[in-house]
């Protein structure tokens, strides 16, 4: 009579057991979810963070449509992803950037000289 108290007693502490372990299980797969979607939105709001849509615009007569552009510095996006420029990009990219800008002030220099041209000839002509 005394040996059957204590068996109870014992599956009671191995159905306890177990009841704990299975939901030590449930808690750690949900937990793992959780961390998942966590994981998942925050990748997407960096991704978000590090690129813009730059819109509709007119290259060399040519119209581009949406692109997207890198807004972090020191890298650009490949295969719609996020890449660490090489150095020799970084270099060409200046020498490119400062050949463009002494491009661009010469012809808005000449521009701006027409324009002034053709106001000085307006005026002259009383228009």
């Amino acid at each position: 009579m005394v040996v059957e108290p204590k068996q109870t007693r014992q599956s009671w502490v191995n159905m306890q057991q177990q009841t704990t372990s299975d939901l030590l299980e449930r808690l750690s797969s949900i937990a793992e979810g959780k961390l998942e979607a966590l994981k998942t939105s925050i990748a997407l709001e960096l991704a978000e963070a590090n690129f813009k849509i730059v819109r509709a615009r007119v290259r060399g007569g040519k119209i581009q449509r949406k692109k997207k552009v890198s807004t972090r510095p020191g890298y650009t996006i490949r295969g719609g992803k996020l890449v660490r420029m090489s150095s020799s990009e970084r270099m060409k990219r200046k020498r490119g950037a400062r050949k463009g800008k002494s491009k661009r002030k010469a012809k808005l220099a000449r521009s701006l000289m027409k324009r002034k041209r053709s106001m000085r000839k307006r005026q002259s002509l009383g228009v």
